[in-house]
């Protein structure tokens, strides 16, 4: 009974305007580098060493 509240919840995402892949609410699209709208990082390029602004 004490460890009721530490079941897994589902993450949320979302579609993505740009490509329709998958992506998490708020993150920059790692299939095609966009978000809101507008491209971010380079398609091609990888997402892991890219600075948020």
């Amino acid at each position: 009974m004490r460890r009721s509240h530490h079941a897994l919840t589902t993450q949320a995402h979302a579609e993505c305007g740009n490509c329709g892949e998958l992506k998490r609410p708020h993150h920059v699209c790692a299939h095609c580098g966009h978000y809101d709208g507008r491209e971010v990082v380079a398609a091609g390029k990888a997402l892991r060493g890219a600075v948020r602004a």
